[in-house]
This record gives C-alpha cells, structure tokens and sequence, in this order.
C-alpha cells in the first residue's frame, strides 16, 4: 500500500505566523505606552516631586555653629574671647587599618591614651558618613608642619580650623567666669536641637553658665552638594551664623589680680562689692583651675586628680562654701537686738572670760580665755563689745533674742537663702531655728543653741558672698544690693528679668547705723590706749591705714573642743585648725567697696584674713584716692 501524502498548508502558517506577530507587537507597544506614561509622569505631572528627591540626595544642608560672645571685664578687658585652633580629624571611610593608621600618625603627632579613647567614643556617636570625626582637638605649629610634610603618608587625616574659648587669665578668672565644656548626651537632651546641632561647647560654670543662651549666638547653614557617598563636591550657599551677644560684668581684672595675690597660695575665698550698684568687683576661689584644658582637652588623669584632691580645686569656695561665720556674725546679732528693743549703746555688763546659763554646767569662755582662768574684756558696752569682739557679751545678747527674732533679722540682711541676680548655683547656706533642727536631727532647740548662735557657731552656715552682701547691707546703712555679675550687653539678653531689688532693712535709726559702723570702725582704728583698749585688727591691719574702714574679724572652730580645755593649733591637723574670717567697707563715712576675706584652717581672723582685706581694699581705692 502506498505512504499517503501530506501538502504544507502556506497559507495556515501565514495566518498563525501573522496572529503571533500581531500578538507580540500589541505586548510590546502596550510595555513601550506604560514606559512613555511611566516616563510623562515622572517628567511632567510628578517632576517637582521627584526633582525635591533628588535634590535631597544630592544636596544636604549642614549646620554652622556661631562664634560665642566675649566676656569684658568693667575696663574693657577680655576676660572669655575666641581664637582660631587647629584640629586634626579621620575620615573613617578613607582609612583601612584604623589602628595602624593611628599607630603611624603617633610618629607625627603626640598622642595620648585619652585622644584615643575620645576618638573612639565620639566615632561611635558620629551622624554622618565622611565626617572628619576629632582625634586630636589642638594641634601645636610644629604638629601642623609635620602633618603637611607628611600628608601623603595620612589620607584621611584632615586638619580642621575653628574658633574655640579662650580664657587670657587662666585659673585667676575660672570661678567667676565659668568655663565651657564638650556638650554631653545628658545636655543634648534639654537643648534645642538645632540650634545646637553644630555647637560643641556649652558653659557649665560661672557667667558661661548663666547666660549661656545670650552668649551662644544663633546658629548659620550651607547648602552643600555631594557624592553618593556623602562627600561634598561644592558648596551652593552660605548662611553666615550670628554670633553670641558681648557681655561686660562688673569685675575688675586687675582688683582680681591683686586679690588672688593676697590669698597667696592658701585656701580660701575672697568676694569684693560694689557698694553702689551690687556689681561683683572681684570673687576669688583658691585653688582654682585652668578652664582652657576643658577646651583642649583635659586629660582624664588630671580631671581625676581635680576630683580627688582634699583641696577641691573645682569647688568654687566664694558662693558654694558654706561656713560657720564665727565673729562676723556678731554685727547682726546687735541688729537683731537693736531692733527688737532688747538692748542700747550705754548698757554695760561685766566680761570675766566666761559664761554660764542659769542652772546650766556648761561654761562658754570668751576667745581671750586661757587655761588659768584668766580674761575677759572687763566692763563692755555694745561698742566695746564690737571693737573688742567680746564673746560674753553676746552671750548675754543670745539669751534675750528669741531664736525667731534673730533668725529673721540674718535672712534679711542676706543669710541663708540666695540673693544674688546672676549667679549660678550660689548656695543658700542656713540659719537654724526650731522648725529646721526638728526636721533635721530630731531634736528641740535648746537654749544653748542661741548661745552657739550669737558668737556665729552651731549650725549656722553662710557663704564669703553673703558675708560680703551683709557688709554692703551695713556700708549702706540698711539699703540693700543685690549682689550681680552683669555690668552691660551689646544687644538685648534673652535671660529672665532680674528680680525686684530687695527692700531696705528697717528697725534701726540712722543713730543706730552710725554708731554700729563706727564700732566697726574701732575695730581697725582704735589703737595705741593699752592691749585691753585696742582694736582686735588694729595691730595687723590699722597701723598707716590713709583712708577710715570699718570691718569685723572671725575665727569659726571647725572641730569642737573640750571644756576646760586649750586650743592648740599644733595639736591639729591643718584641715581641723580654725577658719580665718574678715569683712571690711571702705571708707567708712561714704563706702564705695565692701569685702569678705575667708581662709580655711587659717587661724585668726585680724591676723591672717585682715591683711588680705587691706591689700584687696588697697589695691581697688588708693588709685581712686591718687587720681583726686
């Protein structure tokens, strides 16, 4: 049987070849139409959408921080100003063996365990890719030299300028100025953050401190274009930061000066006021510290040697110790008495060199007494008892005052609560009373606590500015002053407004000021009439004096001794010898600067803290008295 035969169909294949064509055709004319919509939409109804996009990853926005505003001193003298440093910065993403890196740059630059270890911390913190993030945060001349002699060697080293604080008095000025220091996570956490996005330093003492918000300035941007990696190829525009306001206080730089001489290497504060206006003339706190190492870098060993030292250099002494007052304590004493009637100029007692309470075993000697028995000032009146500082007296004073009345005639002049304008952290210190003493220990007050009190011992704390803020108080005769650092501003301040003066003190007659300030007086000018006549500073202080001051030494006890026993200083350890106080105004008829004096553990007040006094007050009014 014969194959069959099979003739190809040309014209069936033509058809399907044609459908499939078709089909094809159809699928890619639909894909190019989506890709032509697709493309319309991106380039016409959506372009301003997607040109924002691509500007955003294209161009960035970068914060400038602003210069920080400089701190004059009353003379026009700078006293916290900027200047141009050098840092060196690592890109990390341009470095590969980061350690060795580093081990190689050690050959150029001087590198320490706390450059590196900062290094690190703030690597781990950085915001942005190809951030020069600080290794070093001050290079010498010398170490920019080596690093451009070398800069082949260090792709991805990078040498930045920028302005930084600049103290021009080092540790003389740290206390009252303040310093700036690196803003911490905790600090980012209350500031604004953008307008401390590109800020690095932030003032934690002092006037720094306090008018931080005026000093700091608002901050500048730049428009700058960049790589896919984040590198910047140019930069479009600039908006210039504004810099911080300039303030002036009211200190004297060169009264500072003098005053930090006279304290000499001692332990202690010294505050000077403008009598007139409140203004801080001079607050010295010593020891003290270099603010500039918190701006290049204090090394953690250092910081931790602050930390750690018994004599607490960081611890600023005028505004934060808090003391007892001993003596000095006694001219608001007679106020109190003075103004509650409880006693007069003429009214006399008779001082044997001690003390007893009705019924009472314990004895209170007066500061003259010794082992024997012997002492006492002998028959003393208020003035006497002032000039003479006569413990015994003011015994008697205590025992009339009830603890109210002689608490509050301390708070109005100034004692235990915060009187100052601008200070910041100033310490209340504390005057007790019954309502404190039985919430702090439990106990009653006791009559013994008033006779503590009158001779400025017991619980009683103050700090050298109060002391120095009650002297003013006496120098104006009972109108008050705030104590202020702020003297002027270029510009507006962004601060609170000051607080309303204080009102002026009233119980005492314009008699009664006056012969106050002359027992005061006497204290430094009564001389040459016999031991038991004399001034107790007349002797250290009084000799030679050309112009009148009035003034008040104190000796506090800072442990307590035995009765019937001596007081031995050579028998102490220093840090247990007595505290050295003196406060002084002058010139007496018409004052114009007021003085608190402390050295801890020195010993007596006339002898060791009066001619401190005298070279402060010298050193501020015998160039006033010369120029007449």
């Amino acid at each position: 049987m014969a194959p069959s035969l099979r003739i190809k169909d040309r014209h069936a294949e033509h058809k399907a070849f044609v459908s499939r064509a078709l089909v094809l055709f159809a699928i890619a004319a639909g894909m190019a139409l989506v890709l032509v919509i697709r493309m319309v939409q991106l380039q016409v109804w959506q372009h301003d959408v997607y040109r924002t996009r691509s500007d955003e990853n294209r161009i960035s926005v970068q914060p400038l921080a602003p210069a920080r505003g400089i701190i004059y001193d009353r003379n026009g003298v700078p006293l916290a100003e900027n200047r141009p440093i050098f840092s060196l910065g690592l890109v990390r993403e341009r470095i590969g063996d980061l350690d060795r890196f580093i081990a190689e740059l050690a050959e150029v630059v001087s590198l320490d365990r706390d450059d590196v270890e900062g290094f690190e911390e703030r690597l781990m913190r950085r915001r942005r890719p190809f951030e020069p993030i600080p290794l070093k945060l001050s290079l010498t001349e010398d170490e920019i030299a080596a690093l451009a002699v070398n800069r082949h060697r260090f792709v991805g080293a990078e040498v930045e300028a920028r302005l930084a604080r600049y103290y021009p008095f080092g540790e003389l000025m740290a206390h009252p100025v303040g310093s700036v220091r690196r803003v911490s996570d905790e600090d980012l956490g209350g500031l604004d953050p953008v307008r401390y996005s590109a800020t690095r330093f932030i003032g934690r003492r002092g006037v720094e401190q306090f008018y931080e918000s005026s000093l700091h300035g608002n901050i500048g941007s730049r428009r700058v274009e960049t790589d896919a990696h984040g590198r910047v190829r140019r930069v479009l525009d600039v908006s210039l930061p504004e810099a911080g306001q300039n303030i002036t206080l009211h200190l004297d730089s060169r009264l500072q000066v003098a005053a930090v001489a006279a304290l000499s290497h001692r332990r202690g504060a010294i505050v000077a006021l403008d009598t007139q206006s409140g203004g801080v003339l001079a607050m010295v706190s010593n020891p003290s510290y270099d603010p500039n190492l918190f701006v290049s870098g204090v090394s953690r060993g250092q910081y931790n040697a602050w930390l750690n030292s018994r004599d607490k250099p960081l611890f600023d002494r005028a505004i934060n110790g808090q003391y007892a007052p001993g003596s000095t304590f006694k001219p608001v004493v007679a106020i109190a008495a003075l103004a509650h009637g409880l006693v007069d100029w003429e009214e006399e007692i008779l001082d044997r060199g001690s003390f007893r309470l009705p019924g009472g075993e314990r004895i209170y000697r007066d500061w003259s007494w010794q082992i024997d028995d012997s002492g006492g000032q002998g028959i003393v009146n208020l003035n006497r008892a002032i000039y003479r500082s006569s413990n015994v007296y003011f015994y008697h004073l205590g025992t009339r005052l009830h603890i109210d009345q002689l608490a509050e005639t301390a708070r109005q002049l100034g004692l235990g609560r915060v009187t100052s304008v601008d200070l910041a952290g100033a310490s209340p210190g504390l005057v007790p009373d019954p309502v404190w003493k039985r919430g702090a220990k439990g106990e009653p007050w006791y009559p013994g606590d008033n006779v503590n009190l009158s001779i400025g011992q017991g619980d009683l704390l103050v700090t050298p500015l109060q002391v120095a803020s009650a002297a003013a108080v006496i120098a104006n005769r009972g109108r008050w002053v705030r104590p202020r650092m702020l003297l002027a501003s270029d510009g507006p301040l962004t601060e609170a407004d000051p607080p309303p003066p204080m009102a002026p003190f009233e119980g005492l007659s314009p008699e009664d000021w006056e012969r106050l300030v002359n027992a005061m007086e006497a204290v430094i000018h009564r001389g040459n009439q016999g031991y038991r006549q004399n001034g107790t500073a007349w002797a250290y202080i009084g000799r030679g004096l050309g112009y009148r001051m009035a003034g008040k030494s104190g000796t506090a006890q800072v442990v307590e001794i035995a009765q019937g026993e001596e007081y031995d200083e050579e028998l102490l350890d220093e840090y247990s010898r007595k505290h050295a106080w003196f406060v002084a105004f002058a010139p007496a008829d018409d004052p114009v600067i007021a003085v608190s004096v402390l050295v801890e553990n020195g010993g007596g007040g006339s002898s060791v803290a009066g001619p401190v006094a005298r070279e402060v007050i010298d050193a501020y009014l015998l160039p006033r008295i010369a120029r007449r």
